[in-house]
This record gives structure tokens, sequence and C-alpha cells, in this order.
């Protein structure tokens, strides 16, 4: 039996079987207690002054006791009329002076005093319960009542109530009765808890099984989405069931996975579509390259020194080319891949700006370009990777170049907020329009706005702007219209200035 395996329903309906077991014998004894202590009081009630009705009607107590011999009969005939007693006659410390010796020696012959005169004061709760003479750790309930004389308290008589005879009669009808009852209590409880609590707990359980059949058969279709569209609905998210609640994490689950699966197919379908036109990117410069040096090889001793410099400076600038373009398909791999660590330190933007704005000095010049650089009254400092948001500005700022022509301006502000500070670079360019600013970040777009240069753009530069950003905690957004110019702009978390 212990070597099958027991579902959640078997081990919970045992469990239970065990619990509600051991709260019956509880409940059981407590009840043997309680009316155990309830016959008690009633007897003791019931015999309360038989001891004082004792002392009243005996010639032999009425005035003192001075026959012992004779008061030992008395107590043996009382106990042959009434077997449910026990008679002693105490002296005023509680020594058994006399008894009824038909059973045998006591087994003390010292009784307290305590619970006799608390008897006797009249205050006592009942129960009451005193030392058993014939019961060395034993008490019962008693009766008892002074004994007098001329001069004075001569004894007490000391009844108790059930003796050993009473006591071996209803502990033999008890043992019987308390079997009985229990297994009678024991049976009708067994079959309410098989016949009411399993059925209860089967409902209880249902939920669960429903659940662990849903998620066998997503498992055994290897999640197959037409499989995990069909699992069960009925759970309710805002119940107070656990099953419930954990049905609802399993579909969010599913529909997660669902999304991830989605996600995926469609990165696929993406990164299929990049590696064709990257192909096609690379496939130029590499075949210009290629061309211009086979020329050189074939012709070289035919070619002038100015044809030969010409093909030269034609190669090397197709392979500064691919090299750029490649540059940039690695570094967007590397940040797609979160390869990429961060190295934060704290630094001057403003020292950074225009270490940045330094390096276009002469793009600018050449293209009779303005580049005002805006600040606020104080210099303030951010705690990043210096390198990565310089290869940002780089980007954004080149960009700007490319698209403004000559006569035009770019600027880059630096606006300060309670916790952050916004860096803005703007230009005033050709402009983007409004239904192509939402896909300028995508690997590989080029908007209608592109310019032509002597380099080649593969549309990755924005993608890999969008993706350092992300890794700065900030947000690349861009503003834009056409004909008058962009605005991109990132926020930056504010750090004080290290003390001088």
């Amino acid at each position: 039996m212990f070597g099958l395996k027991l579902c959640f329903y078997q081990r919970l309906a045992i469990s239970l079987v065990v619990v509600f077991s051991m709260v019956l014998s509880i409940f059981f004894a407590a009840s043997v207690h309680l009316q155990r202590v309830t016959q008690n009081e009633a007897e003791q009630r019931l015999h309360l002054n038989l001891a004082e009705h004792l002392v009243q009607d005996n010639p032999l107590l009425q005035t003192g006791v001075y026959d012992y011999e004779a008061l030992k009969n008395l107590f043996h005939t009382l106990m042959v009329m009434g077997p449910n007693f026990e008679f002693y006659y105490l002296d005023p410390n509680g020594k058994v002076l006399t008894y009824s010796s038909e059973f045998g020696p006591l087994a003390r012959d010292q009784v307290e005093l305590e619970p006799i005169l608390e008897m006797l004061d009249g205050s006592a709760a009942l129960p009451l319960v005193g030392q058993d003479p014939r019961d060395a750790g034993g008490e019962k309930i008693f009766s008892v009542a002074p004994v007098y004389n001329s001069q004075g308290l001569q004894g007490y008589i000391y009844v108790i109530i059930g003796g050993q005879v009473f006591d071996s009669i209803i502990a033999g009808l008890n043992r019987s009765s308390a079997m009985q009852q229990f297994g009678l209590f024991a049976v009708a409880a067994l079959i309410f808890l098989l016949v009411a609590l399993l059925v209860l707990f089967k409902n209880f359980t249902r939920p669960m099984k429903i659940l662990s059949d849903d998620m066998d058969r997503v498992r055994a279709a290897d999640f197959d989405k037409s499989v995990m569209q069909q699992a069960r609905k009925l759970w309710k998210r805002e119940s107070h069931n656990e099953v419930h609640r954990l049905g609802c994490a399993f579909n969010d689950m599913l529909e997660h996975i669902d999304t991830q699966f989605e996600r995926l197919q469609q990165t696929d379908i993406q990164r299929r579509i990049l590696l064709a036109d990257l192909s096609h990117d690379l496939r130029t410069p590499l075949a210009n390259l290629q061309g211009y040096i086979e020329t050189l090889d074939i012709h070289n001793d035919t070619l002038s020194s100015d044809e030969r410099k010409r093909f030269v400076d034609i190669s090397l600038k197709n392979a500064r080319n691919l090299k750029h373009l490649i540059d940039q398909i690695f570094e967007l791999a590397y940040l797609e891949a979160g390869q990429v660590t961060m190295s934060r330190e704290s630094f001057s933007l403003g020292e950074l700006i225009h270490d940045v704005s330094a390096k276009f000095a002469m793009q600018i010049e050449a293209k009779s370009l303005t580049m005002n650089i805006e600040f606020g009254q104080q210099d303030v400092f951010v705690n990043t990777d210096i390198g990565k948001l310089e290869r940002v500005l780089t980007n954004l700022i080149d960009n700007a170049i490319r698209h403004t022509d000559s006569g035009g301006t770019i600027t880059l502000a630096v606006i300060q907020n309670d916790n952050t500070v916004r860096v803005e670079i703007k230009d005033t360019g050709n402009g983007i329009s409004q239904n192509e600013l939402a896909f300028i970040f995508d690997a590989r777009y080029q908007a209608s706005n592109q310019c032509k240069d002597s380099k080649i753009h593969a549309g990755l530069g924005l993608a890999i702007c969008k993706k350092l950003t992300q890794l700065l905690n900030s947000e690349l957004s861009v503003t834009s219209e056409v004909g008058k110019g962009t605005c991109f702009s990132l926020n930056l978390a504010l750090e004080s200035s290290p003390s001088s």
C-alpha cells in the first residue's frame, strides 16, 4: 500500500481521516471526563448531609465516641446496607481511629484536613474531593460531619461516596458502555466522513485535477499553440480559491509563451530579411574592392602613377566603408544579445558635450554650418557610462550634420530639471515625415529623407543609439517636421556636483 503513488485527493482524504480520528478521541475523552465530573457533583450534592444525619441519629455519636468496636460494627452494618459508601472515624487531626475492616488494611491512616474544613466551611465548590484511605494516591468525593462531646470537638465522621466495590462495578460497566458508545460514534462519524466529507473534498480537489490535466495535455503536445488555446478558461481571477488563481497564472503563462513564440517567429523573419539586406550592402563595397585590386594586379605595369594612386584610394575607401559597416553589424549584434558591460562613473556633462562637438569642427566648417551649445547657469554632473553616452551623441550629431543643408544650424542643449537633465540634439535640416517617425529606430530602416554621401549607410546607426540609450536607463525620443528640422532627446539621472 505504501508503495502506491497517492494523488492529492487521496493524500488529503487520508490526512483528514487521521485528524478527524484524533479529534474524535479527544472529544470523547473530554466528554467522558465532563460526564464523570457531573456525576460526582450530583452524587456529592445528593449525599452531602449523610454524615451529619449519621451523627445526629446515632446514640454512639450524639454525646461522643467511646466504644470504637461498636462504631466499627455500625460502619460494617451501614456498608452492607449501602455498599456505595465507606465510613471512617477521624480524630481532630485527621488520623483514622476506626473503620470497617471488611476490605483489609488501609493504604494510609492519615487524611488531610484541608478539604474537610473547606467542606464544613460551606464555601467549597462542588464536586470537592478528599483523600481516599484505601488508595495511597487516590481522591474521592465525600461527606463529613464533626463529632462533639462536652469537652468540644472529638473527631469527624468521614464518608467516602463511591467505595472500592462501587468503583469496580462502575468501572466495568463504564468500560463496556464507553466501548459501545465510542464504537457507535466512530462508525457513524466514519460513515459521515466517507459519504459527506469525501464528496465535498472531491469537489474541492476537482479544479486541481482539471488544472493538472491541462498541464499534462499542453506538455504532451510540446506547447503546441492550438492545444494551448484549448486550455480551460473556467478560472476566476478574483477568486479567493488558490487553485483558481493558480489556473489563471497557468493561463497567463501559456499566453506569455504564445506571445514569445510569435515574437521569436517575427524576430526570425526580421533576422532573415536583415541578413539578406546586409549581404547586399556588404557585397557592393567588397565587389568594388575586389575589382580595383584585380585591376591593379593585372594592369599594374601599364597604369600611370596617377591612375595607380586613384585605384588605391578607391580601394581604401571601399575597405573603410566595409569595415564601418561590419563594425556596426557587430555592435548591434552585441547590444541585442546583451553582451555589453556597463562602466559607470561621475563626470561633467558639459565637458563631454564640448569634447564631442570638437570632433565635428572640420565637418561643420566644410559644410558652412553653425553649431550652438546651450547650457544653464552651471555645469551638471551625471553618473553613467561615459563611453556609451559619447557614442550616442556622436551618432546623433553625425546624423544632424548629414541631414542639414549648408547654412543650417545644429544646437546641443542641456536642460536641467529637478532630478534629471535632458540632452537635446536639434537641427534645421530636411526633417522626417510623421508616418515614418515610428520606424526610424528599426534596424535597416532608412527614411525617405536619406542623404547620399561617400559613405555606405545601412540604417543601423539609430538602432544602435536606441539600444545604447536603453542601457543608460533612458529613452531616446524624437520630434520632427518636414522642412523644419529634427530634435532627438534623452534624459539622464542628475548627480550633484562633487565638492571642490
